[in-house]
């Protein structure tokens, strides 16, 4: 039902809840979620076509509507709203995650602003994983989804937790034109500004979901240098970022680096063993496929660090891509052994 009012390019609000999923509950759940932009709709006065809809939470367990028809009639439109959002849609998040950043665009201040929630079940292109960025730009619906489509390619779709997906997974821009800016065209010098400030909003937010991972106590980033395709260069850095043995040596600080080349082996990326650096920040453990004596205090030292950083260069190619992850900590377990109870 979201999707086709996202497909009209009508959207003017969201609504979401926090604790449902609302995903497996049949025809109540549709009605439900028909039910829910309605009341949006009246509340705000606008077309219930307007409304999209995103929930998160336990699978398989209907909306709690006497709260959700409560809830959206208690609601109080205030600019201070996109810090209550933050809140209100974490989960198990720690913290919640929020930016803004401000750029001049055509001679008029532009607002990029976004919020985001996820710490486990993250593994996109489908995860638990919600994202709501809004701006006062000037842009059609064609431009929108082509610059954020490219933003989340590099950002969100670049993160890993735990190998895990779920039902619900919603990134959306809404688009006012309230700066009073001229159109941004595609191929302009605008519209690229544009790009790199919608991708440095959704970045940074990807990086929060990342080291907010359920019981992470370490952030991490895996690079991938001289692919072949950019797609190899990101199919190597995900599966990397997301391997169980990877995530456990780095919770323990082991320098078991042999994990690492095992993941990009079977990364499905184009390779040549005998090419192959590989360094840990500026540490070099291999250099043409071959061991290189490294300290393994040092090693230690910078697996421990809190954000750690890991570099493979591939020398096939000139492509590049970078991917962001977290440890796997015995507290993950802790969290998910019961979730429901």
């Amino acid at each position: 039902m979201s999707q086709d009012r996202l497909a009209a390019g009508m959207a003017q609000a969201v609504v979401v809840n926090s604790g449902c999923a609302n995903a497996c509950t049949g025809g109540r759940g549709l009605a439900d979620c028909a039910e829910t932009a309605d009341l949006a709709a009246r509340k705000l006065r606008i077309p219930p076509q307007a409304v999209l809809v995103a929930s998160t939470g336990v699978i398989g367990v209907p909306l709690a509507m006497e709260r959700i028809r409560s809830g959206i009639e208690a609601i109080a439109l205030s600019r201070e709203g996109g810090h209550q959002l933050a809140k209100a849609i974490m989960t198990t998040d720690t913290f919640p995650k929020e930016i803004a950043v401000g750029v001049r665009i055509g001679g008029k201040d532009v607002t990029i602003g976004g919020v985001a929630k996820g710490a486990g079940m993250i593994h996109p292109d489908m995860a638990t994983l919600l994202s709501f960025v809004t701006t006062d730009a000037a842009l059609d619906a064609k431009l929108a989804r082509v610059a954020l489509r490219q933003a989340v390619n590099d950002s969100f779709n670049m993160i890993s937790i735990d190998s895990d997906t779920s039902t619900n997974d919603t990134v959306l821009l809404l688009a006012n034109g309230l700066a009073g800016n001229e159109p941004l065209q595609a191929g302009t010098p605008e519209a690229a500004l544009f790009q790199d400030s919608l991708s440095q909003v959704c970045l940074y937010l990807a990086k929060c979901i990342a080291r907010d991972g359920e019981g992470a106590t370490k952030f991490f980033e895996v690079k991938i240098e001289g692919a072949v395709t950019l797609r190899e260069a990101r199919l190597a850095a995900r599966t990397i970022v997301s391997s169980p043995l990877v995530k456990a040596a780095l919770h323990g600080s082991d320098p078991n680096w042999g994990r690492i080349m095992a993941a990009l082996g079977r990364s499905g990326a184009e390779i040549d063993p005998s090419q192959i650096d590989l360094y840990l920040k500026e540490l070099c453990l291999l250099k043409a496929g071959c061991l290189v004596p490294f300290d393994q205090a040092e090693a230690r030292k910078k697996l421990s660090e809190a954000e750690v950083q890991i570099r493979v260069c591939l020398n096939l190619g000139k492509e590049s891509a970078t991917a962001w992850g977290c440890d796997l900590s015995e507290e993950y377990v802790t969290i998910n052994s019961a979730y429901v109870t």
